[in-house]
């Protein structure tokens, strides 16, 4: 076992390529059974292998590679399926272009889409059983990490505890203490790896200066400072470095393309969606002859607010000023599928038209929230920097009960590293919460609940 340790880089970077390889070979092996050509030496070979391998390298950079014993089996299959099928639509289309020539097809024709199935049915299947080998093989080399959670509250302890004991591969929970313990370091020492969760400033800071000196794995969730950091950049006056971070509102230019791809998505989505939104209001007036669209007021970009459209999930008597919770007996059995699948948000592309949000941006709150949570957290109101938007970080990695806190993190995120081409990936990465609906719109708990994890030792 210790030769495979040592040898495990190595072997995982053979899983990896052999993949991508297969892959890769997939698509010009099933053609080239029928079409000669494509596996023999030729400019339309070539530059078809070349934007096949293009296409692959930038898909996976939007959806995520083969990134087994970081991310469960099941996601690895849909970030790295999503990136192939694109990649095989794109080379597709060009192969079927450059096929419009004297000697095969005097007209654009959709050469043996057949083919391409059967390309897509193989690559899946591959993926799966990679995504399966590659996490066998990682967690038979690295057994779970030995973690230590130290935070403030049983709270706190529960909030984080949770999410890592969805990891059981990864991680083992063997201690979980009060930051205030004076046998503090002594479980540090025996871990492998610490989470630092809901502590003190100036605590936190021993603590991770300790983890680091001790060689530790370190995690500790975000804070404004942390968000800041990320954003920055090394400096150095004279002969002294400092951390320069400059705050900066999106350039002219960018707010007219940040315009124009709104104007143009939404314009394009209302049309191909036309059909779909006419079915589910004809299934909303159906079902207990209400109103088909839901208006509500939002906060958006300044705190103005605006009236969002949606389809109406809920029985029209229920109060829509509070948030869902998981036993809701307001949501309509119509409204149940479509916000599994986030179909109810597809009228917010009326919004985004007229120019009231954006395609990508924070998710715009209800007043009420905005309020509370501004109240209770008031750097919350630095998410209103920018205009509300359909899609983004918060919508994509949290989910409809995401704690506040958590969600300003990640609209803080985007905010901080916008970019165009972030724009792009994650508009390309939404498709991945309509696969994890399940995950994504986890409703509030609404009910107390006993604390099922509880502090090691008795906190003093």
């Amino acid at each position: 076992m210790n030769i495979l340790y040592k040898c495990q880089n190595s072997i995982l970077f053979l899983l990896k390529a052999t993949l991508y390889i297969i892959i890769t070979a997939t698509f010009f092996v099933v053609f080239g059974l029928k079409y000669e050509w494509v596996l023999g030496l030729s400019r339309t070979s070539g530059v078809s292998l070349v934007t096949f391998c293009v296409v692959l390298t930038a898909t996976i950079s939007v959806y995520g590679g083969y990134l087994i014993g970081r991310l469960k089996s099941k996601p690895i299959i849909i970030s790295m399926s999503l990136a192939t099928l694109i990649t095989d639509v794109v080379t597709y289309l060009q192969f079927c272009i450059m096929s419009v020539n004297p000697h095969n097809n005097s007209h654009f024709v959709f050469e043996s889409p057949h083919l391409l199935i059967l390309v897509m049915i193989i690559q899946v299947a591959t993926i799966a059983f990679f995504a399966y080998l590659g996490n066998f093989v990682y967690f038979t080399i690295n057994p779970p990490e030995k973690c230590c959670i130290i935070t403030s509250s049983e709270e706190s302890l529960n909030a984080i505890a949770e999410k890592i004991s969805r990891y059981r591969k990864q991680y083992k929970i063997c201690d979980m203490i009060h930051y205030t313990s004076p046998k503090v370091f002594d479980f540090i020492n025996k871990n492998d790896t610490i989470f630092l969760y809901d502590i003190p400033q100036k605590e936190k800071i021993i603590l991770n200066e300790y983890c680091y000196a001790s060689k530790k794995n370190i995690y500790y969730n975000f804070e404004m400072n942390d968000v800041v950091a990320l954003g920055a950049r090394t400096s150095i006056l004279d002969d002294k470095p400092v951390v320069s971070a400059v705050v900066r509102d999106l350039t002219l230019e960018q707010k007219l393309v940040k315009r124009l791809m709104d104007i143009v998505i939404s314009f394009v989505a209302l049309i191909l969606f036309g059909p779909l939104m006419l079915i589910c209001a004809l299934a909303i007036k159906l079902e207990d002859g209400g109103h088909v669209f839901f208006r509500q007021a939002r906060a958006t970009k300044g705190g103005n607010l605006f009236m969002v459209y949606k389809f109406r999930t809920m029985k029209e008597e229920g109060s829509y000023n509070k948030s869902v919770t998981s036993d809701d007996d307001r949501i309509t059995k119509v409204g149940k599928i479509l916000r599994k699948f986030r179909i109810d948000e597809l009228p917010q592309f009326i919004n985004i038209l007229k120019g009231e949000m954006s395609v990508v941006g924070p998710r715009p709150e209800m007043v009420e929230n905005v309020d509370k949570y501004t109240a209770e957290l008031p750097e919350f109101s630095y998410r209103l920097r920018v205009k509300g938007g359909l899609t983004g970080y918060a919508q994509i990695a949290g989910k409809y009960n995401t704690s506040p806190k958590d969600k300003l993190v990640l609209d803080l995120l985007y905010i901080e590293h916008y970019s165009l081409w972030l724009d792009f990936k994650l508009i390309l990465q939404t498709v991945t919460v309509l696969l994890k609906a399940s995950d994504s719109t986890e409703a509030f708990d609404g009910k107390g609940g006993k604390l099922k994890y509880h502090f090691t030792e008795p906190q003093e």
